[in-house]
């Protein structure tokens, strides 16, 4: 047992302080705070388990979720912080990022708050284990990966995808029986779709597809073979397995300040990499540009395809396989997953620098991907609060080409 000052939140959530020099990460821990924890070492950092606050920080409150503290939910990190103490927090993390892997200091940057701190997920994935002869549905404790409490509330989601979560619990003896599944309901406009994932059969298809009528779609992804749709009641629109942000109004803004940036210099040509549904490349084609998108997402290819202009094109393929050829253009817009950007592709845009448009969900991944374009330069950085509660932050980086590059 040990006495710690918390003195920042590292980029996990985790509060961080020293003990004899050693960085000990504890979660659910503030700023300011002096804490009373267990501690135990790995190599030259050590993880703290909270047992007692002994001086809380100002910006401590109560979390709003009962799992959050009862079922010590990972979904969240910061619910024991106030919104404004969270996005000090986040700013940090980039500021922190950029320093000390990118090796490129940076002032505090704005951050963007989110319309809702609360309501606002549009999608929810859970965790699905057979126990006892029912299912538990939920997700993980934050300090046991292998444990799946069963979920009764999310208060970062949206009622509708929480609710019909409810009805696929009361209808879950229809669900393919095995050890483990995995589910995610999303909401794009009026429609819900569920995307379960698991299990070799699935007898009871039709008859879990009649007992939730609130889905508009269902579609079943087993463990082996090719998924498939078990129920499809919408009129038409965007293929529902396609990526989206969970936060869309707070998404719109970010890619509204990438389509802002791209249109400053009046480009003629453009790259929108990892495109999605092609929404960037959409308002930019919309201004004349000619713009090349990069999926890798065959449904989400076809999807942008049908929706630009002859002028533009899509290449349904991956980005680090595309990007060489498609170059050069004026403009390059990356929107890469958490992993950020493959070496090939970093490799591929210093040696033809151009205007760089980086949108990352990942402060880290973002910092390691500047480090290795050192004919660019930081323009301009700004946060997005996109992800009220957790630790997570949305960060869109403009960079130029060096002086000499």
């Amino acid at each position: 047992m040990a006495v710690l000052r918390v003195e920042s939140i590292a980029a996990g959530g985790d509060g961080v302080g020293r003990l004899d020099g050693l960085a000990v990460f504890t979660p659910r821990t503030a700023p300011g705070e002096l804490v009373e924890i267990t501690v135990r070492q790995r190599g030259r950092m050590a993880r703290g388990r909270l047992l007692n606050v002994i001086e809380p920080s100002p910006s401590r409150v109560v979390p709003r979720c009962r799992h959050y503290d009862g079922d010590r939910c990972g979904g969240c990190q910061l619910q024991h912080l106030t919104i404004e103490a969270q996005r000090e927090a986040k700013q940090k993390i980039v500021q922190d990022a950029f320093s000390r892997i990118a090796r490129r200091p940076i002032g505090v940057p704005d951050i963007v708050p989110s319309p809702q701190s609360w309501e606002y997920r549009s999608r929810l994935t859970l965790a699905m284990r057979w126990k006892g002869g029912k299912w538990i549905m939920g997700l993980h404790s934050f300090d046991d990966v292998n444990h799946v409490f069963d979920l009764q509330e999310c208060p970062i989601t949206d009622p509708r995808i929480v609710g019909a979560w409810t009805a696929i619990r009361a209808a879950s003896r229809h669900l393919p029986r095995t050890a483990e599944l995995r589910g995610t309901v999303r909401r794009s406009g009026d429609d819900l779709a569920l995307i379960v994932e698991g299990g070799d059969t699935w007898h009871g298809a039709r008859e879990f597809a009649r007992a939730v009528p609130e889905l508009s779609v269902i579609r079943w992804r087993p463990s082996r073979g090719a998924s498939r749709i078990v129920v499809d009641r919408r009129a038409g629109g965007a293929p529902e397995e396609s990526f989206d942000q969970v936060n869309q109004p707070v998404a719109m803004a970010a890619r509204q300040e990438l389509v802002d940036r791209a249109l400053a210099t009046s480009p003629r040509t453009a790259i929108d990499a990892y495109a999605g549904l092609g929404a960037t490349a959409r308002q930019l084609a919309a201004q004349g540009i000619s713009v090349t998108a990069i999926e890798s997402d065959e449904a989400a290819a076809a999807y942008a395809s049908s929706h630009l202009p002859p002028e533009s094109r899509v290449i349904a393929g991956s980005v680090e396989d595309a990007i060489t050829a498609a170059l050069p253009a004026d403009v390059v817009i990356v929107n890469p997953p958490r992993a950020g950007i493959d070496g090939r592709v970093a490799s591929a845009l210093d040696a033809a620098p151009t205007r760089l448009l980086y949108m990352s969900c990942d402060a880290a991944t973002l910092a390691r991907d500047v480090s290795r374009l050192p004919a660019y330069r930081v323009e301009s950085i700004r946060a997005y609060d996109m992800f009220p509660q957790t630790a997570h932050v949305e960060v869109v980086c403009e960079l130029r080409p060096s002086e000499g590059a």
